[in-house]
């Protein structure tokens, strides 16, 4: 395969923690989900229910919230299933950061417009160990990874249990992850790392500048073709965040993927924030094939 997508990479590994604000956002994640939860009402669907069980990662129980598609009760179909990291900021603006994805009230209304959707998994994150848990690679300045584990908790303790407890479609065709800045990171990797596992990423603001592995793990394990990658990145968000991103894609595309299943997209006037991702978020699922239009 070419290697000239290395020059942009390089230039995008140089982008350290000023380039995303990404320390400092989950430096003050704990106080000001106190602060939210103290000011703001729940703004989760009455689809979206929280585990009664509490999962352990890293001697933490993690809460998980799992958004049930209209219908689920009354019907005897299975489901595809997404994964989302920051599941405080997934579905309610009372547990969120910095405002939520609202991916419940998105899908309810795609189901409401004739759409299939899917069930949708959203993992607590661990506060201040957030960094760590979502990276596979150790970057010197904020500490030992911890990705690796998270991935393994993520298959063999979150998704047994969720194929255990709903109606899943179960296989790698049927599972997807999603996630923004680290959560893309981590999203990406899941993909290239574990395709056994995971077919779909959508992957918002990733944050390639934590280390240049990230660019040596998917030139070594291209992506079967079958799968499908969405990239997305605010123009705002700077050149090397842009440039990382696309670095990325070029990548894939040098080794071969289809084009018709890899999406890169820089989205003008846009910032790393969750009022971006959340805009993103329908129409990635249904590029994705994830959300689907009920055959007729």
């Amino acid at each position: 395969m070419r290697s000239d997508f290395w020059g942009t990479a390089l230039m995008a590994m140089a982008c350290i923690s000023a380039c995303t604000g990404e320390p400092e956002r989950q430096a003050e994640d704990s106080k000001q989900q106190v602060a939210q939860q103290q000011l703001t009402p729940s703004t989760m669907a009455d689809n979206v229910t929280l585990l009664p069980q509490s999962v352990t990662f890293a001697g933490k129980p993690r809460q998980l919230w799992v958004y049930l598609p209209p219908g689920y009760a009354t019907s005897s179909a299975s489901y595809d299933v997404v994964y989302m990291h920051d599941g405080q900021n997934v579905f309610d603006a009372q547990t969120s950061y910095a405002g939520e994805w609202g991916v419940d009230e998105t899908l309810n209304r795609l189901a409401d417009e004739g759409y299939a959707v899917p069930l949708v998994v959203a993992i607590e994150h661990g506060g201040e160990a957030r960094m760590q848990e979502l990276s596979p690679w150790t970057n010197p300045e904020f500490g030992e990874a911890q990705g690796e584990a998270y991935l393994n908790f993520i298959i063999n303790k979150v998704k047994p249990l969720i194929d255990g407890t709903y109606r899943t479609n179960p296989g790698a065709m049927s599972t997807t992850m999603m996630g923004s800045s680290m959560g893309g990171l981590m999203s990406h990797y899941a993909l290239v790392a574990r395709p056994d596992v995971f077919s779909k990423a959508a992957v918002f603001s990733p944050s390639f500048w934590f280390s240049e592995q990230a660019y040596h793990q998917s030139e070594n394990a291209p992506l079967p073709e079958t799968h499908r990658l969405l990239m997305t990145v605010g123009e705002k968000e700077g050149d090397k965040m842009v440039n990382g991103t696309q670095a990325m894609a070029d990548l894939h595309l040098a080794q071969q993927h289809p084009q018709d299943r890899l999406s890169v997209r820089v989205v003008p006037g846009q910032s790393h924030n969750e009022a971006f991702w959340r805009a993103q978020v329908a129409d990635a699922l249904i590029w994705l094939n994830v959300v689907k239009q009920h055959e007729q």
